[in-house]
């Protein structure tokens, strides 16, 4: 048997907690950057998780870090993350296709990687086929939100209600990666979402924008826009969430780095202030 399957339980993620969650950064963040700069300043920025993405490099001109990696590489990067202090909780926003083979080889992944979460956007197809192995590796899966495309009406996973009607049917382990920032841009409270969609939520990618209802609104930090992040918190809090909360800018691929600090900053303010 391959040595990575010996990894412990994936349900509870070790890194310590700010302010009562398990915070970091959605490398998308950094998606300038490599996966091993990645790592490093999210740990500089006070993270203690990283959200990985498909096909960021690993390093300046190598591989891209997805389902094809070798056991050396993701060793690799398990090891960075090991000496920055971080802990791997999340890939995606990524796809698969709805057959045995594809499911089994990104859930093989995920748990060699050692995260607790796939977050994707996949419909009702994948979902089935990728159901018994997140029960056989203990793996959660994760229906991520953009936002509302005037455009295109068959994309429905913008609506919080959809996303429930969608995962409802199938195990608990398949639930929602709650993108606060584009439930803003699509004109959703995010506490009504949260609310909805309360006890299937797995993860979040956690932003605060500049506008309310606006397709190009931008990020900035905690606090100082328009998404309410202590009612967010507090929703997060009162339902008990047990899944982890990543920072995700937008605007600058190269990461702003004094934004991030600042967004993990205000979540361990509140923290304090709620101890």
């Amino acid at each position: 048997m391959d040595t990575f399957m010996h990894f412990q339980s994936n349900n509870i993620i070790t890194a310590p907690k700010i302010g009562g969650f398990w915070l970091g950064c959605q490398a998308w963040t950094f998606n300038k950057r490599t996966v091993a700069e990645a790592i490093t300043l999210t740990a500089k920025a006070g993270g203690k998780t990283i959200e990985f993405f498909p096909g960021q490099k690993l390093e300046a001109g190598g591989e891209g870090l997805g389902p094809d990696n070798s056991d050396a590489t993701i060793a690799k990067v398990r090891d960075w993350c090991k000496q920055a202090g971080i802990t791997p909780v999340a890939f995606g926003v990524t796809g698969f296709a709805p057959n045995e083979a594809d499911a089994r080889k990104l859930a093989t992944f995920a748990k060699k990687l050692g995260i607790r979460t796939i977050v994707t956007e996949s419909g009702a197809a994948e979902l089935k086929v990728m159901e018994p192995f997140l029960k056989e590796m203990d793996l959660y899966l994760a229906i991520h939100n953009h936002p509302r495309q005037s455009k295109n009406p068959n994309y429905k996973v913008w609506d919080p209600k959809y996303v429930l009607e969608l995962v409802s049917s199938f195990d608990t382990r398949i639930g929602s990666c709650a993108d606060t920032g584009h439930w803003v841009r699509s004109g959703i409270k995010p506490v009504e979402a949260l609310k909805i969609l309360k006890g299937r939520i797995h993860a979040s990618h956690l932003k605060d924008l500049n506008q309310f209802g606006e397709p190009h609104g931008h990020d900035v930090p905690f606090g100082t826009g328009v998404s309410d992040i202590p009612a967010i918190l507090a929703e997060f809090r009162r339902q008990g969430y047990q899944g982890h909360l990543s920072i995700e800018y937008e605007i600058n691929g190269d990461g702003p780095l004094e934004d991030v600090a600042a967004c993990i900053g205000f979540v361990r303010g509140l923290g304090a202030g709620k101890k």
